[in-house]
């Protein structure tokens, strides 16, 4: 591939993981005013899922997949898409997108915690005080009085934190499982298993179905860009992870909330105080000290 070719999908692709990936927190946000939360995940991920296998077929990829991959897909796909992101949208009836994606971005902190207890890593001075970091730009986030006197406001707090461990514990998982060879193969059946357990979960739990006939526009046009927005924030996720550095890729994980929180203002005009810029300033700071020295791979929150 031309050099100049290979520059410009490079950019393109983290435009993708900045910008759009980042937009992912106020399109959910939209969404779940009107729709289920379970439901919303499982119609995203369901077509997401289709449309992934559709495109394999017509690139010829083999789609065949052993029982041990099968399972180790379902896992993760639960972990992921099920709890880690199902429930993080239910969530985001209770707080700001953007401080939901503020959350989020703790996830390699979580991820760096994981990977001590499991595996026994040793920490490097620059993690450890980006772990401290991280727990008093956390603490300034959730302390303030305004957010914990809104209605479900710690609830939703709560839950999304148990996402992130989700996510993270997945994260660790997925390093290690034996899966499809093919990252766009592998995603599709996560995909599509996650839409189906969601589908069985909504109808459990006795969420109202929604026709999309009867969604209001910017509902439809939501669901419409987060389908098409998982599918292109994962695709170039793992582009970049193949042609520069991890530790470029894992900018992400600070770039991400600071979209969310100028989407979540300008659009839904979502409060932005004094304190929630400075816990945002702290906690990213800690973000940037963990990834900067590790290579902490974490698949997109999408």
């Amino acid at each position: 591939m031309p050099k100049s070719r290979s520059k410009v999908l490079i950019v393109a692709a983290f435009f993708a993981i900045y910008v759009i990936w980042g937009s992912t927190y106020l399109l959910n946000k939209i969404a779940v005013t009107q729709l289920p939360a379970l439901f919303l995940a499982s119609i995203r991920f369901s077509s997401a899922g289709l449309i992934i296998f559709a495109i394999a077929k017509f690139m010829k990829l083999n789609l065949k997949i052993s029982k041990r991959q099968f399972i180790n897909c379902t896992v993760a796909g639960f972990l992921f898409l099920v709890y880690g992101n199902g429930v993080f949208v239910w969530s985001l009836k209770f707080v700001d997108s953007g401080f939901g994606a503020l959350e989020a971005s703790t996830q390699p902190l979580f991820v760096l915690l994981l990977m001590r207890l499991i595996d026994g890593k040793k920490m490097k001075t620059k993690s450890i005080i980006g772990i401290l970091l991280g727990i008093v730009g956390m603490y300034l986030l959730v302390s303030q009085n305004e957010m914990v006197m809104q209605e479900g406001s710690v609830l939703g707090m709560f839950m999304i934190l148990t996402c992130v461990l989700s996510w993270s514990y997945a994260s660790v998982f997925v390093a290690k499982a034996d899966l499809p060879s093919n990252f766009f193969v592998s995603t599709g059946y996560q995909m599509l298993i996650a839409g189906f357990l969601l589908i069985l979960s909504s109808l459990l739990l006795g969420e109202t179905w929604i026709s999309p006939l009867a969604w209001t526009q910017p509902v439809q046009i939501s669901m419409i860009l987060l389908i098409v927005f998982g599918i292109v924030a994962f695709t170039a996720f793992n582009y970049l992870l193949k042609t520069v550095s991890t530790e470029k890729v894992t900018t992400s994980a600070y770039v991400n909330p600071i979209i969310a929180l100028i989407l979540g203002w300008y659009v839904l005009d979502e409060r932005l105080s004094l304190q929630s810029i400075i816990a945002a300033a702290i906690l990213l700071t800690g973000v940037y000290f963990i990834t900067s020295r590790n290579k902490i791979t974490t698949p997109p929150e999408i």
